[in-house]
């Protein structure tokens, strides 16, 4: 039921993508589905090229007839479609279960518009129950854990597992998210910490299902 879900959710957000568009591509599993959704419109005669946010959704990209660009030669993308491990009525979330933020980030900043996509499982009043991911610098990754200690953090990092860029990946669960911008300003202010998975602006819209229903979810003052 969630897979259908998602896959409902990600048909509904692969529906604005329109002929020409240059268009992001995010990570993880709600996001391999909105990735074969625009490979089946591709393959009816859309046209379009693509960004992706990791090496796994490259190859399945490719895999569907997508064609994929090198987004260290792109400035500027129309649509990017994503997933979220939570979002709320503020378009306000948190994402990097897949490890792929800070990647997922560029891109979304580089976006005219950004959707999101998730099954209702993923809504939520407010963000701040789910882990926070940091990927950080390995040459960085002792002195991190220990600032981020002493902020109250509980970090974790991530067995085994190194992103796409060669980095760490660090999970907070901070008891309280109050103030998600403040957590952001003060994650982004230590050295060695090259990303984390608060997106505050960047999200412009959701498309979240709940039992095969679709509903939108449009930011305050976005432009559709």
């Amino acid at each position: 039921m969630i897979d259908d879900d998602k896959k409902a959710a990600a048909v509904a957000a692969v529906a604005e993508v329109a002929d020409g568009m240059l268009v992001g591509l995010g990570t993880g599993s709600t996001a391999a589905f909105a990735i074969r959704a625009l490979g089946e419109r591709v393959a009816a005669g859309l046209t379009v090229r693509a960004v992706v946010t990791s090496d796994a959704s490259g190859t399945l990209a490719r895999d569907v007839g997508i064609d994929v660009l090198d987004f260290a030669d792109i400035a500027a993308v129309d649509l990017t479609i994503d997933g979220a491990d939570e979002i709320d009525a503020r378009c306000f979330a948190i994402k990097g279960a897949g490890g792929a933020m800070l990647r997922e980030k560029i891109v979304a900043a580089s976006s005219a518009r950004m959707i999101v996509i998730a099954d209702g499982s993923k809504q939520v009043d407010r963000i701040g129950a789910a882990k926070l991911p940091v990927e950080v610098l390995p040459f960085a990754i002792t002195y991190v854990m220990r600032v981020l200690t002493e902020l109250g953090a509980a970090p974790v990092m991530r067995d085994n597992y190194r992103t796409d860029q060669g980095n760490l990946v660090v999970d907070c669960h901070f008891a309280t998210l109050e103030d998600p911008r403040a957590t952001a300003a003060l994650l982004a202010a230590i050295p060695g910490i090259l990303g984390h998975g608060l997106f505050l602006d960047e999200v412009d819209a959701a498309y979240i299902a709940t039992n095969g229903v679709v509903t939108r979810l449009e930011r305050a003052g976005a432009s559709a």
